[in-house]
């Protein structure tokens, strides 16, 4: 059997995986990683949305709601039914388990998560958002993988060990988690009960022969054996676990996040957790066709997402964890702006991050999408924030990664967002302010040939961007520092053809902001 193969069908527990069949000895390491440490206690949750959840039909853009009524009239949410997050931003009527955990500042909404020339296919853009990578790029680690390697040089050889009896992550499910795979091995375990890991077949002990196959097995050999000490203290820290909040029946995310807070309650020191709900591919059907847009496939999901969550932030203040522990949403895409006539939508671009957490800087991060007029059959959410920049901002302030380091985990344009906070009991965010607001203009909108596109800047750099309606960087106008004060820019854009483009604008310290500009 081959290794892969044997991986995918373990049930109990899913063994560390190599990459690309080659032992970690065998790969280069980037020298440029320096070891920092990575003893903590804090625990990042992971939850995966998989299929490309529909943004706009989850945070709504009350302030649009005029054009999204044009570009999607079948599924678009009443007015009056969405609870108000803001007097502009309204969450999805059956979400009330997150209203509660918004309206107590435990949770952030980034708006415009993505990444620059936007890949539409499933399966490359989950690469993409797992790996970290650019999108022109395919990378073999995942993002967390690259985390973990730099403190953990020639894992899994002598792991577990003394030091380091725990699992380092856990996939709840059947298959380990491409954002945890290292240089040379995957650092999650799958695991579906914490209750019921049984011990894998040792596969025998007599010594391995010096040939490709014997290096198979003698992987073979130590996975099964690391797999099963890591099962028994998995066990060991579910019996000693306990929860104290009611979670929904019937709610798989809900069964996955409780078992989260049983181990992490029960003294397991794994960090990072990667949890998962599927069926957001909602090409059809996505609501109902009777005429209430309130009910449907979508916002079953949705509902299933916020009780869920809300149940787990209740679980974790009760138990005495709720500052130890971060939780994160991703999705490979968002929807496009327009509807079909299936009652859905197609694959898109940038959508809503959520964050939540007592340690969090709460409330919305960047503006409501920018609704073009007219909308193009295309046309995606504008990108605000790179995720490349969220993830690193959550190394940074909360495994304790110095910049440098995310200079080389992620991406060297690296800007870091202040998403977290120090922990307050009340959740105030007083303690750290939201980015200032950006003003970034253009003008004449819709135009022909010129354009001026005028921004204010404090002395710092500065990044200048036209993208095209499927997020792809058509023209970097500049990308340097700038003096203070305000600045007009003149843009030639006689040989884009005519349809829908957007401005993006990057300044320091989280400060960005994309305007729709239309060619006609």
């Amino acid at each position: 059997m081959k290794r892969r193969d044997f991986i995918k069908t373990s049930t109990a527990v899913s063994l560390p995986l190599l990459l690309n069949g080659f032992g970690v000895r065998a790969l280069g390491r980037n020298s440029l990683f320096n070891a920092f440490n990575g003893d903590t206690d804090k625990v990042l949750v992971l939850i995966q949305l998989n299929g490309g959840n529909d943004g706009l039909n989850m945070i709504l853009p009350l302030d649009q709601y005029s054009k999204l009524a044009n570009a999607r009239p079948n599924i678009l949410i009443p007015e009056n039914s969405a609870l108000l997050l803001s007097p502009e931003t309204g969450l999805h009527p059956v979400m009330t388990g997150l209203k509660s955990v918004y309206d107590n500042a435990r949770m952030t909404v980034v708006q415009g998560a993505g990444y620059p020339n936007q890949n539409r296919s499933h399966f490359r853009s989950t690469d993409i958002w797992t790996s970290g990578s650019p999108a022109e790029q395919t990378w073999n680690t995942g993002w967390l993988g690259r985390y973990l390697d730099v403190d953990h040089v020639g894992f899994p050889d002598n792991y577990p060990n003394p030091d380091y009896p725990d699992p380092f992550a856990i996939t709840i499910g059947s298959l380990v988690s491409s954002t945890c795979q290292g240089v040379g091995a995957n650092y999650s375990l799958a695991i579906t009960d914490p209750f019921n890991l049984y011990p894998l077949a040792s596969g025998g002990e007599d010594t391995a022969p010096n040939t490709p196959y014997g290096d198979e097995l003698t992987f073979m050999r130590q996975s099964i054996l690391q797999t099963n000490e890591y099962s028994d203290v998995i066990t060991d820290a579910a019996n000693l676990g306990s929860n104290l909040a009611n979670y929904p029946a019937d709610n798989g995310l809900a069964q996955q996040l409780k078992n989260v807070a049983l181990l992490i309650k029960g003294g397991l020191k794994t960090r990072i957790y990667v949890a998962s709900l599927g069926g957001f591919d909602t090409h059809a059907n996505q609501v109902e066709n009777d005429g209430d847009t309130t009910i449907g496939e979508h916002a079953d999901l949705l509902k299933t997402l916020s009780d869920a969550v809300a149940a787990f932030q209740e679980d974790l203040q009760l138990l005495g964890l709720e500052e130890r522990v971060l939780t994160m949403t991703f999705s490979e895409f968002g929807r496009r702006i327009q509807s079909n006539d299936s009652f859905g939508t197609d694959h898109g671009s940038a959508a809503p991050l959520l964050i939540f957490g007592s340690c969090i800087n709460p409330g919305l991060l960047g503006d409501n999408p920018d609704i073009p007029d007219p909308i193009g059959d295309q046309d995606g959410v504008a990108l605000q924030y790179d995720f490349r920049d969220i993830y690193g901002s959550v190394l940074m302030d909360w495994f304790g990664v110095p910049q440098d380091s995310i200079l080389d985990l992620l991406h060297p344009e690296f800007q870091y967002i202040p998403v977290i906070q120090p922990c307050s009991p009340s959740g105030s965010s007083d303690l750290v302010a939201q980015p200032e607001e950006v003003d970034l203009f253009v003008y004449p909108n819709p135009f022909q040939s010129q354009v001026s596109i005028r921004f204010t800047s404090s002395h710092e750099r500065v990044r200048l961007s036209v993208f095209d309606s499927l997020s792809c960087e058509r023209e970097v106008l500049f990308d340097k520092v700038l003096p203070a004060g305000q600045h007009e820019v003149p843009f030639n854009g006689s040989r884009l053809a005519p349809g829908t483009y957007y401005v993006r604008v990057q300044l320091e310290n989280g400060r960005q902001k994309s305007r729709t500009l239309v060619k006609i």
